[in-house]
């Protein structure tokens, strides 16, 4: 029974360690888990593998697991498309779009309604109401011109 049982915990440690991964995502634990299910097939086809030789195996497997992820798996998912390359810099995604200033442009600096907020402007001095088009961004600031 001891010797049948042994593969088996290293299989319900691989699945507690995916089940970790489940509820606190951060794709570590999962690779860990790999490594415990893959330690759990050799001991199955090495049934007289010593405790030592079993944990050397794990750690091994470890650490391969957790390197092809870091550097097979990892930079396939970090890759943007092209299109998203602007993803979380709202800045840069107004670019060539149109806004009312809701405060006039004085000195160079004002005030521009996008979405449901208000975003610093540079540009030539326009009164309130009138309509700018962003051609750049600085930073959290806007960089407008007089809407054609």
């Amino acid at each position: 029974m001891e010797d049948l049982a042994l593969h088996y915990w290293w299989w319900i440690l691989a699945l507690v360690l995916i089940g970790v991964e489940v509820v606190l995502p951060g794709y570590f634990m999962l690779w860990i888990g790999i490594a415990a299910g893959v330690t759990g097939l050799a001991v199955l086809l090495a049934p007289g593998l010593s405790m030592l030789g079993q944990a050397l195996i794990f750690v091994a497997l470890a650490f391969v697991s957790c390197a092809v992820y870091w550097y097979a798996v990892r930079p396939k998912l970090m890759r943007h498309e092209p299109g998203d390359a602007r993803l979380n810099r709202r800045g840069e995604q107004s670019i060539g779009q149109r806004y009312v200033l809701a405060e006039a442009i004085v000195n160079g600096r004002g005030k521009a309604k996008v979405g449901d907020g208000l975003w610093l402007v540079t540009g030539p001095d326009l009164p309130a109401g009138s309509t700018v088009e962003v051609v750049g961004v600085d930073g959290t600031t806007l960089r407008v011109r007089a809407a054609p």
